[in-house]
């Protein structure tokens, strides 16, 4: 790798490294998705400062130039994370619809009491037991309440 773009990578990692850094500080990113941010610049702070071990990877995968390998490994890095965040997408919005069941079973169980509470009835309907009375039931993602 020539001198420019080694001194250009090294630059590029670890400006992600203060970027991440920041962004933590800000309690703009959590730690635990920063630890795969910092381990992806440091990978590519490595290989950029290393360049025997970006010869020997390019040689061993069968890349012709070492820049080119150090770019397809900062590309596998980069669709590694994106494979990570898609599956944290995924699983977060399985709980946003099982969350939004929820809210709609409870807001439907409080209408009986709230109709009565706006007629001014003395007593209150019969609406079942009371939800703090009944055993914590785990509605599964997937499956209908």
């Amino acid at each position: 790798m020539r001198l420019g773009a080694q001194i250009a990578s090294i630059c590029f990692a670890v400006f992600v490294f203060g970027v991440v850094f920041e962004m933590v500080r800000r309690r703009h990113l959590r730690e635990r998705y920063a630890i795969l941010w910092l381990a992806a610049a440091l990978v590519l702070l490595l290989l950029a400062a290393w360049t025997q071990l970006l010869r020997v990877l390019a040689s061993a995968v069968g890349i012709a130039t070492p820049s080119n390998a150090f770019f397809v490994v900062a590309f596998a890095f980069l669709l590694l994370l994106v494979l990570h965040f898609s599956t944290v997408v995924s699983r977060l919005s399985d709980e946003n619809r099982v969350l939004a069941q929820r809210l709609s079973l409870l807001e439907e169980r409080a209408r009986p009491v709230d109709d009565a509470q706006e007629r001014g009835d003395a007593a209150q309907p019969d609406v079942g037991e009371p939800i703090r009375d009944r055993p914590a039931r785990r509605i599964r993602a997937g499956s209908r309440p």
